[in-house]
């Protein structure tokens, strides 16, 4: 069965998701912008895969937002700061049964919803002050994915896969309903590794955990992934901000299933690595620190417990997006040619 499926966001994981979708077969359309919009409506969209081979897809449609039709999922792939600006576009996407599809990193703005316990339907306002997506997007729709594959946008068109095809998918209430299970097989019949997990929300902070840490203390510092955690100063900084995260998270009903110890070692092993907050430090670009620290200093009002480091880094690295964002440029600890 061929599924309408729109992709807000056609950069690194958009590009990825839509190119293998297409080539299963199903009716994908491109929502980008600029030279981006340009050669995927020209060529189509191709990805570099990790093996060296590449695969093209043409037969896409791509547009600007404003001119999109209506789907049966709508992927929005764009950072977590990113989506406020559209949500008003991306509602226009939706008919009366469709889904959406979040993929962004750290603490999504629906977290509450249908969430078991005594916090359910609270909203998080770091992430959605006003309560606009809330509004717009409407919670009912939403279907929850954690992102594991790395991969970037190269050239306009254009995607290197750099590993991984692992995206887990679920519902907010835990429930495997039609809805998620046809996404999860589509995804399944392109080539992705797509579990639908019945606790969506413990899957997000299994990322989270390493985010929250590892990002904020990279773009401080300009250290790789094995730098921070072969240190033992940044190591154990880091243990202390996953220790208050993990804190948190289990107040609010969150399992973990690994220690850690482990999720460390997962972050160490990736290597040389320049997380994606260091990248948009080196870029002179916002940082996504609301998705990341902002909304767990919230959730640990909200459940009564103290993040003082969490606090710290958090407003040492708003003073470093300052400054990055003042100066016009971005700021590398590599001589730039």
């Amino acid at each position: 069965m061929s599924l309408r499926i729109a992709i807000v966001g056609a950069g690194a994981i958009g590009g990825y998701l839509g190119v293998k979708l297409a080539l299963a077969g199903h009716d994908i359309t491109f929502i980008a912008r600029g030279a981006n919009l340009q050669a995927i409506a020209q060529h189509g969209m191709k990805l570099l895969l990790d093996d060296g081979s590449e695969l093209n897809a043409r037969d896409v449609k791509a547009c600007d937002i404003a001119s999109a039709s209506t789907y049966d999922y709508v992927l929005v792939t764009l950072k977590s700061h990113q989506v406020a600006a559209v949500a008003a576009n991306i509602a226009a996407l939706c008919h009366d049964t469709s889904c959406l599809v979040t993929m962004q990193n750290g603490l999504p703005w629906w977290y509450f919803h249908q969430l078991p316990g005594e916090y359910n339907g609270r909203q998080l306002k770091t992430l959605d002050p006003q309560g606009q997506l809330w509004s717009l997007l409407k919670p009912e729709r939403i279907i929850g994915a954690a992102v594991y594959p790395a991969a970037e946008l190269i050239a306009p068109g254009v995607v290197r896969l750099i590993e991984g095809n692992r995206f887990t998918l679920g519902e907010p209430s835990g429930e495997k309903t039609d809805r998620v299970t046809q996404l999860a097989q589509a995804m399944i019949g392109a080539g992705f590794k797509t579990p639908v997990s019945n606790d969506i929300r413990s899957e997000l902070w299994v990322k989270l955990w390493g985010n929250l840490s590892f990002n904020p203390v990279s773009a401080l510092t300009h250290a790789t992934l094995e730098d921070i955690a072969g240190f033992a100063p940044s190591r154990e900084l880091v243990t202390q901000m996953m220790q208050e995260a993990q804190a948190v998270a289990e107040r609010s009903g969150i399992q973990f299933k690994i220690s850690i110890d482990k999720r460390i070692a997962g972050a160490q092993a990736v290597g040389a690595h320049k997380t994606s907050m260091l990248q948009d430090i080196e870029q002179g670009k916002a940082l996504e620190l609301d998705a990341l620290l902002g909304s767990v200093i919230e959730l640990g009002q909200i459940v009564g417990l103290p993040v003082p480091t969490l606090q710290t880094v958090h407003q040492l690295c708003l003073l470093l997006q300052q400054s990055v964002l003042r100066s016009g440029h971005g700021l590398s600890l590599t001589p730039q040619e």
